[in-house]
């Protein structure tokens, strides 16, 4: 091993190859892909001063998932506090440290939020397939070994650059995680008015609780049973965030993952920054969707990448 580089001593559960994911090939039926978190995902780049859409690592829940160093790196980490320890001694997130040849780095269980993102010097290193090197488990793309699966012990992971001057996150700005309840404002689809007026009542005005049937393809919200005069559509494209109301009226919030196309009547869809931070609900998390404009999505959306722009 002449270069640099983390070997994966232990797996844990779930640690993804992701950059800000693949685009231009829904027509192909092959699904976007990339962080769920992409506000911490961008912060985590920042930190290094990388190019923001540079590959890392997306961790999930932490399990044990160790890395050994080979050579000095400095590296950052943000999202999630997944109780990361640096050869036994807590590691901040939201931060840039260095990992010393022969340290290692630890990532136990979640206290906030559930999404870490570790960030190389450069980008980590693995091919590009379809313009990205995000995995996606379900389609076998991307990764280090381009067929979607999460790390596995004994590989080797290498980065593209050398270590950049580092930056500190600003008073303020960085990822917030979600505590106990968390408002994810949405845009009104047109298929909206389909559903009855008590339905809709109650998917404004009523908390709804993260199921633990939850991954990067949907997740399941519980609540009270919306209705409608719809009971399916037409297949139609299906856009990140999308709430779609199956025949159980529990709704599905269409992540990172999800099918290109489906027939379920939609209430709408989460704006990106409520994505983001769903992506970061724990199961029992209350949740409460908040209609916006167009226009106020757009302008929050504005403001977020102006963050990176300016801090």
């Amino acid at each position: 091993m002449s270069q640099a580089g983390l070997v994966v001593k232990k797996a844990g559960p779930l640690a993804l190859v992701q950059d800000a994911g693949r685009f231009g090939v829904g027509h192909l039926g092959v699904t976007q892909g990339g962080a769920a978190d992409w506000i911490a995902f961008y912060w985590a780049n920042w930190l290094l001063s990388n190019p923001l859409n540079s590959a890392t690592l997306e961790i999930v829940m932490g399990g044990g998932l160790t890395l050994v160093a080979h050579g000095d790196v400095r590296l950052a980490l943000t999202g999630a506090d997944l109780a990361a320890t640096v050869d036994g001694q807590p590691l901040a997130p939201n931060a840039s440290f260095t990992l010393r040849s022969g340290q290692q780095l630890v990532f136990q269980q979640p206290r906030h939020g559930l999404r870490a993102y570790l960030a190389f010097p450069g980008g980590l290193n693995a091919p590009e397939v379809l313009g990205s090197r995000a995995c996606t488990a379900r389609e076998q793309l991307g990764g280090l070994e381009e067929d979607g699966q999460p790390l596995k012990a004994g590989q080797y992971l290498t980065w593209q650059g050398n270590d950049r001057s580092s930056r500190t996150l600003p008073e303020g700005a960085g990822p917030v995680m979600p505590t106990s309840s968390c408002r994810l404002p949405m845009v009104l689809g047109s298929q909206a008015s389909s559903f009855s007026g008590r339905s809709l009542y109650q998917a404004f005005n009523t908390p709804w609780q993260v199921d633990n049937r939850a991954d990067r393809m949907g997740v399941r919200l519980t609540g009270p049973v919306l209705s409608g005069t719809l009971s399916g559509i037409i297949s139609e494209g299906i856009p990140l965030g999308a709430v779609q109301v199956p025949p159980d009226g529990q709704p599905i919030v269409l992540m990172n993952d999800r099918q290109t196309i489906g027939g379920y009547p939609r209430l709408g869809a989460l704006t990106p920054s409520a994505c983001a931070a769903l992506a970061q609900c724990l199961p029992g998390t209350e949740v409460w969707l908040t209609p916006v404009s167009v226009s106020h999505a757009q302008a929050d959306y504005r403001r977020q990448h102006a963050k990176w722009a300016t801090a």
